[in-house]
């Protein structure tokens, strides 16, 4: 299976509610899984209390969702060195709006935000490693 045809694959499962696919061809298997990016961040009236790598963040408002990432991989903000960011602290995201790149076994995984909202914490720098569930950006919900 060529890369083109693994891309048109993945394409295709987005616009669809299927979370989990495999494929055998010529003795290739490949699986390609999604989970959802979003969870709620804050309880009612309690701070939410992330810890990363022994750094704690605290977010005393209510509302506020946690982007994780899907992958273990390299956090990447751009799609290249020399070019902006695809989003900074207080960018408006609508749905569909790439937020981040995340490479994995030399694949890049664009992380589209899932909802209309404005980025408020970004946890990670460019070019650092990324587990899976780990946050990665803090969004305030339109």
């Amino acid at each position: 299976m060529e890369l083109d045809d693994l891309k048109k694959v993945i394409r295709l499962l987005r616009d669809t509610d299927i979370t989990e696919l495999q494929i055998e061809k010529e003795g290739i298997k490949i699986k390609i899984r999604r989970d959802k990016f979003f969870s709620a961040a804050s309880g009612p009236q309690q701070p939410v209390l992330v810890e990363k790598k022994g750094v704690k963040v605290e977010e005393a408002e209510e509302g506020l969702l946690t982007v994780a990432s899907p992958v273990i991989g390299t956090f990447y903000r751009s799609s290249s060195p020399d070019v902006e960011a695809f989003v900074d602290v207080g960018t408006e995201v609508k749905k569909g709006d790439t937020l981040c790149v995340i490479e994995a076994m030399k694949l890049m995984n664009t992380i589209e935000s899932e909802i209309d909202g404005v980025i408020i914490k970004i946890f990670l720098e460019n070019g650092h490693p990324v587990e899976y569930g780990e946050p990665i950006f803090l969004v305030r919900p339109k």
